[in-house]
């Protein structure tokens, strides 16, 4: 396994930690859709989930994260079609897809951590 894919695999942890931490434990989908400043922390962040995930794509194109090309997509959406966002698409994302990333990732920094 290539040497920088755990440092992207902690950088997508860290994202999902900062998303976690800004929304608190009592989320609201009213508030984030209303405040510019978390809206677009958050965005920011699975950005860089995205970006870490296309590269670690680019060396090891079969690693066990599932959907890992729709993350990319979801970055590149944010990126260059910021018009397009839909703020719903965004928080089912956050609710749904980021607490399952986040158990992938931590099982494979800990599978790495045990080799």
């Amino acid at each position: 396994m290539p040497h920088r894919i755990p440092v992207w695999l902690e950088d997508i942890q860290t994202c999902i930690v900062r998303i976690n931490h800004i929304l608190g434990p009592r989320r609201n989908f009213f508030i984030y859709k209303n405040d510019d400043v978390t809206r677009l922390y958050i965005e920011r962040n699975l950005e860089i989930v995205g970006e870490a995930m296309n590269r670690i794509l680019s060396k090891q194109p079969d690693i066990a994260i599932s959907h890992a090309r729709n993350i990319v997509n979801l970055r590149n959406l944010i990126s260059h079609a910021y018009d397009g966002i839909d703020d719903e698409r965004i928080w089912s994302i956050i609710c749904k897809d980021l607490p399952y990333l986040k158990e992938e990732v931590d099982r494979l920094l800990e599978e790495m951590d045990n080799a």
